[in-house]
């Protein structure tokens, strides 16, 4: 089983993490911006960790023979701290780097004017420098966040098919595959989405278009998730093909629209390699 991971927050994890998700088969993820779990209260804050994201990370991930591919973008959120306004103007110079797939994480949190401009003005820059968008629905009134993100969207004038709606459930998929929009799911051990529900949304809703995610963060939540629910869509009765398509070749066909993903193989990692000085490794190895 080959899985691309659409959607995970690997600054959060460990190296444990990254072994456990080669062994289980991940070979590609995309970590997408998004808040610390306390506000930044600078843009310096941010340019430090963007240059992480396509820097560091991408390094570390491929120690343990992973691709690393990210999205840019001030998320829902931090855009409601005017501290952060300033984060906009920075982000062109982010979105012209290899390795950037996509505009995101954007859109609502708390749906308010704040996120709704800073939404408004990154769909546009995202259409500026043709990548797709990675769009977070609310997770207070969903429904309601999920229609008036689709109505952002059409106004952008960017097209449904280069934009992936997340973290959907079985009240707000009918409206995004209704749209023409590709349709992300977050599965999660006890909150959102588990592997059992996706299935039967597959089951309703087809494999088109569908992106399944662990979104593993600092919080609680499982980097295996994506394979779990491969082995779920097995045991219902879907072939490995189908299986493939979900977890393999519909994230490549989604963030191959930037034209910025590599996929080929990492090789064994050189436990002398270091980025700007710094290994993943800890101790000597000598003797």
């Amino acid at each position: 089983m080959r899985i691309f991971d659409p959607h995970i927050h690997m600054t959060s994890r460990t190296t444990d993490d990254y072994e456990a998700m080669h062994a289980a088969g991940v070979r590609a993820v995309v970590e997408p911006a998004f808040w610390l779990g306390q506000p930044r209260t600078s843009v310096g804050s941010f340019v430090d960790y963007f240059d992480s994201l396509v820097g560091w990370e991408p390094f570390r991930a491929a120690q343990f023979g992973i691709r690393h591919h990210c999205t840019i973008a001030l998320n829902p959120k931090e855009a409601n701290d005017p501290r952060c306004a300033e984060v906009l103007d920075v982000l062109p110079r982010y979105l012209a780097k290899d390795g950037v797939v996509a505009v995101g994480e954007v859109g609502y949190d708390s749906m308010t004017d704040a996120e709704e401009k800073a939404f408004q003005a990154q769909l546009q820059l995202a259409l500026e420098h043709d990548l797709p968008v990675m769009v977070h629905t609310p997770h207070r009134d969903k429904a309601a966040g999920t229609r008036r993100t689709l109505d952002v969207v059409r106004e952008s004038g960017i097209a449904p098919e280069r934009v992936v709606v997340d973290h959907l459930n079985e009240m707000t998929v009918g409206l995004v595959h209704d749209a023409g929009a590709w349709m992300g799911f977050s599965i999660y051990p006890d909150t959102k989405m588990d592997e059992h529900r996706m299935v039967r949304i597959l089951q309703e809703h087809g494999t088109e278009r569908v992106l399944v995610n662990s979104a593993a963060d600092w919080g609680r939540s499982d980097v295996l998730k994506t394979r779990r629910t491969g082995e779920a869509m097995l045991a219902a009765g879907y072939d490995e093909d189908a299986v493939d398509q979900v977890l393999w070749r519909n994230p490549v066909a989604f963030y191959g629209q930037s034209g910025r993903l590599v996929l080929d193989e990492t090789g064994p990692a050189d436990a002398s390699a270091t980025f700007l000085g710094s290994s993943v490794l800890r101790g000597s190895r000598e003797g």
